[in-house]
């Protein structure tokens, strides 16, 4: 369910051959096919499953035009802006709107590209149909992510701003200044290398990009930026992004209303200078978990409600601790302690508040408003890592071989919708096509796979979808066991984080395609590589699969610094097999330095071999024709 995010989608072809192309995109994704009609005997006649609609396309469209998040078409592109043009409303609210040619060679970012995601929408559907994304956005071209869209990983909020003059400074180039005060700098590690983006105050801005939990300077002053270009009396164009890093502590009596809750958080946000917007949650006592108001709000707003038991609470040094609050409830602080509980990530510490990760801190405050019944406490504080909202996923890909065309439809959509990318160097760089602006790509070295692991973990659990790549399949001495021990390590309920796995074609699998068909008959794969195996294991399932005449695929035959492994493991086959058995070393498969070798067991030592190779040991009855590595199956008369 990789097109979920996008999901109620309406795919709408008005011929047979468009109805072909578009129904691929049925195949487990939450999309419709809407044909017309007149087509119904076509498409039954064709096995394509297809919905219909009567009347005009035109009025079929503004019936689905408010229930569904993307329209794809199969349409001429002047054909679909005719149609619809009267139902554009703005692009913060537009549906996505992608046009798929009727070759099925193109696929066009029509509409909503940046906010309604009409432009991620078509490089994942470019990606299943093997066709060219068509994307006309300026940062796109500039390799950089869109202004309006900058924040939408990490859960931020966009806030007051002139986001056409900020976006169309840095199509121009210009210098965009950015004063970032709360959320995740992550997004400034992966930006290319010439960029308009500056972060200090060494040049003059044409713009700026405020990244804050503070009111943006129109709301605070009624009226426009204060801050002039100094080459024209026009306000400098300025945006505001609010990351939801602030936590607000509520304590209140028994029955207060929900209008005296918010009132005092509005209250209280608006003598602080503080956005609405960069609120995290609300965090209180858990006796406190089933007051109507509180959950009734927190419902209206989409905020988390965090409880924490008094136990908790009590721990934790606060400036303006109640022995009345205290006799009460069993802490001498609710809001306070709360609200650093829940900006602390829930771990309780009496040291300073910076030394807890809190950046900012509002003491509590008391209100009551007149005709209404109850109090409401209130108390603010800034965490430093934001609430992203999400339920975090992993995707566990197997990018196969190392060429493109050898990566499942998929594999390759996995890559491109994760909000992060995490793998070895190597293969980071030969799926880099797949990659797009805006993603945060880390690679660590070879010999840092639980590293890699817990990374992506990290990430997961904080919201964001993470795309952990192997090469060949994830699940063959690949990223996805190790993944899968950490959290079983870390208590995991198997829900949370999402794993969903994309297998790809082993390397064993790449190896066999090159040569012929060694794997015919039965047969295993054994790494002779010890460092997280005992040598004596390995030398056993030597001993077992030469004795029981399995074809054998050898991984990492040989190293810089490990040499004797594959020596051993060529003497343990000499004394079951012939010494003209049939071998396979293939390195690099399907990449640009692909080697490939037919030899014997007993010349395989005079063939170079090193961590990039898999060895094939063919069977008793393994043989080689023209130049292939043929082992029978049986329907000749074999009978091994």
């Amino acid at each position: 369910m990789l097109l979920a995010e996008f999901s109620p989608i309406a795919l709408i072809a008005t011929t047979p051959t468009g109805a072909k192309i578009l129904q691929v995109l049925c195949q487990n994704q939450a999309a419709t096919l809407w044909v017309p009609e007149s087509l119904r005997k076509n498409t039954v006649e064709e096995n394509i499953y297809a919905s219909f609609y009567t009347g005009s396309l035109k009025n079929h469209i503004a019936n689905l035009w408010q229930t569904h998040c993307a329209f794809v078409f199969c349409l001429a592109t002047g054909a679909v802006m005719r149609l619809i043009a009267p139902l554009l409303q703005h692009k913060s609210t537009d549906p996505a709107v992608v046009v798929v040619d009727e070759t099925g060679r193109f696929v066009i970012s029509l509409c909503s590209g940046h906010q309604g995601g009409a432009d991620q929408l078509a490089r994942l559907i470019a990606l299943q149909l093997n066709a060219t994304p068509v994307l006309t956005g300026a940062s796109t071209g500039l390799g950089l992510p869109a202004v309006d869209m900058l924040g939408v990983p990490f859960g931020w909020r966009r806030g007051e701003g002139d986001w056409t003059g900020v976006s169309a400074a840095v199509a121009r180039g210009k210098v965009v200044r950015v004063i970032q005060e709360a959320g995740s700098t992550l997004w400034q590690n992966h930006l290319p290398p010439k960029h308009p983006f500056e972060f200090g105050e060494s040049a003059t801005p044409q713009a700026k990009i405020w990244i804050t939990s503070k009111l943006s300077h129109s709301q605070t002053r009624h009226g426009a930026s204060l801050h002039l270009s100094p080459s024209s009396t026009l306000p400098l164009p300025e945006v505001h992004w609010h990351p939801r890093v602030l936590w607000v502590g509520v304590g209140c009596e028994r029955g207060t209303s929900r209008e005296l809750i918010a009132a005092a958080i509005q209250q209280v946000f608006a003598a602080n200078n503080l956005a609405e917007s960069a609120i995290a949650g609300i965090a209180t006592i858990d006796i406190k978990a089933d007051e109507v108001a509180l959950m009734e709000l927190c419902q209206e707003r989409n905020w988390p409600l965090k409880t924490f038991c008094s136990e908790i609470l009590r721990t934790v040094s606060v400036p303006n601790p109640s022995q009345v609050v205290e006799q009460e409830v069993g802490t001498p602080s609710v809001a306070e302690a709360a609200a650093l509980c829940a900006a602390c990530h829930l771990t309780p510490n009496p040291s300073p508040l910076a030394e807890r990760g809190v950046r900012f801190f509002v003491p509590k405050q008391i209100f009551r408003l007149q005709g209404e019944s109850g109090a409401v406490t209130v108390a603010i504080a800034q965490a430093e890592k934001e609430y992203i909202g999400r339920t975090g996923k992993i995707l566990l890909v197997g990018t196969g071989p190392g060429h493109l065309e050898q990566m499942t439809p998929a594999a390759q959509i996995a890559v491109s919708s994760a909000d992060a990318v995490i793998g070895y160097s190597l293969y980071i760089e030969l799926i880099a096509p797949l990659l797009r602006p805006g993603q945060i790509v880390e690679s660590l070295p070879i010999t840092q796979e639980r590293q890699r692991a817990q990374r992506a973990i990290e990430l997961a659990n904080w919201g964001l979808s993470v795309a952990v790549i192997s090469s060949g399949d994830c699940g063959i001495y690949g990223m996805g066991g190790l993944v899968l021990e950490e959290l079983q390590s870390l208590g995991w309920d198997g829900k949370t984080p999402n794993i969903q796995i994309f297998p790809g074609i082993s390397a064993l699998q790449a190896a066999a395609s090159r040569v012929g068909t060694p794997l015919m008959h039965d047969f295993c794969a054994i790494s002779l590589s010890d460092l997280l195996t005992p040598w004596e294991a390995i030398e056993k399932r030597l001993e077992a699969a030469a004795m029981a005449d399995f074809v054998t695929a050898l991984y990492n035959p040989r190293s810089q610094t490990r040499t004797q492994q594959l020596i051993i493991a060529r003497d343990i086959f000499l004394k079951y097999r012939q010494p003209s058995t049939p071998v396979a070393v293939v390195r690099s498969a399907y990449r640009q330095d692909e080697q490939i070798t037919l030899t014997t067991l007993d010349k395989l030592l005079d063939t170079t071999v090193d961590m990039l190779t898999t060895v094939l040991i063919g069977n008793s009855h393994t043989r080689t024709h023209a130049n292939w590595m043929i082992t029978p199956r049986g329907y000749l008369g074999f009978s091994g």
